[in-house]
């Protein structure tokens, strides 16, 4: 049961990170301040992903305390959980990503909304997110490939985070859309296409890195032999399936909706096309995310 929940905290975790770090990024990325939409949202939205990761990381750390303790009981003793904080690189980790959490929760709530706010934002959000590979495989490969395998690491969540959390705040400005923001909304999505293929572009590359580590090419014929490998698999498949969704998106879909604001036409037929579009395309981001904090538990086939 604790096995369960470490995973569900590991997952809640992934997807309150990808928005404090992809949501202002994308923010300050989509144009000036004067030129941006309605962005009421984006503060509360923040807010809430800040304090889902320090409750995450909090609670993880009592959870894999637990783990390493063998009883729930013993996990929440003072002892326990200096030892696990101090003693053990997984618990400063997770006491190190609840405080840069809460240093993004005080951010948010004292300085202005605007593009320092993102700004300031963008770099904890960043930094909780690089701590995942502080602690994950590529924190723990040994000998002078370790570093390699560690930035490698760092480059996949932070642009698996872009990616995502830019999804996330396409969403929010398409469900929240008024008439006045449609030009905005265009701009917006034709300005994602260039961090879309800036993020495509370094988990592809930081993909085939960790894959050469924790997989190595002499047992890529057997991966499906083992729960990691077929998990790895799925991985794959959904990120290609992302991939036809954002191709809709970026040549289909935004060109439709520049020529209908172009034309002066009615925008609502083809942003509901691409409210749908987004928003499954965030839906499979988001399980993606499942399947890492999984594959996050298991021993990858280099290790056996």
């Amino acid at each position: 049961m604790l096995e369960f929940a470490v995973i569900g905290l590991r997952w809640l975790q992934y997807s309150g990170a990808v928005v404090l770090f992809g949501v202002p990024f994308f923010l300050l990325h989509s144009g000036r301040d004067r030129e941006a939409p309605d962005l009421a949202w984006a503060r509360p939205a923040l807010i809430l992903a800040a304090i889902t990761v320090a409750l995450g990381s909090l609670a993880a750390l009592v959870a894999q305390t637990a783990v390493m303790a063998g009883s729930l009981t013993e996990a929440v003793k003072p002892a326990s959980l200096s030892f696990m904080v101090t003693g053990t690189a997984l618990g400063l980790a997770m006491a190190v990503r609840a405080a840069m959490a809460l240093t993004a929760l005080v951010v948010l709530t004292v300085i202005g909304q605007g593009s320092n706010l993102w700004r300031v934002t963008a770099v904890t959000g960043l930094a909780v997110v690089a701590s995942f590979a502080w602690t994950g495989h590529g924190g723990s490969t040994p000998g002078p490939g370790g570093l390699i395998h560690l930035g490698a690491d760092i480059v996949h969540a932070a642009a698996a985070a872009l990616w995502l959390g830019a999804l996330a705040a396409l969403l929010a400005l398409l469900l929240r859309r008024t008439g006045a923001d449609d030009p905005t909304i265009h701009r917006a999505l034709h300005g994602f296409a260039g961090l879309g293929t800036l993020s495509v572009v370094l988990l592809t590359a930081s993909g085939l890195i960790n894959s050469g580590f924790l997989v190595g090419l002499t047992r890529i014929p057997a991966l499906g032999t083992s729960l990691y490998g077929q998990l790895l698999i799925a991985k794959l498949a959904l990120f290609i399936l992302m991939l036809v969704l954002a191709g809709a998106n970026r040549f289909h879909l935004t060109p439709a909706l520049g020529a209908v604001v172009t034309g002066d036409g009615d925008t609502r037929p083809a942003l509901r096309r691409l409210k749908h579009s987004v928003l499954a395309e965030t839906a499979v981001g988001f399980i993606l995310l499942g399947l890492v904090a999984v594959m996050g538990t298991l021993a990858p086939p280099a290790a056996m």
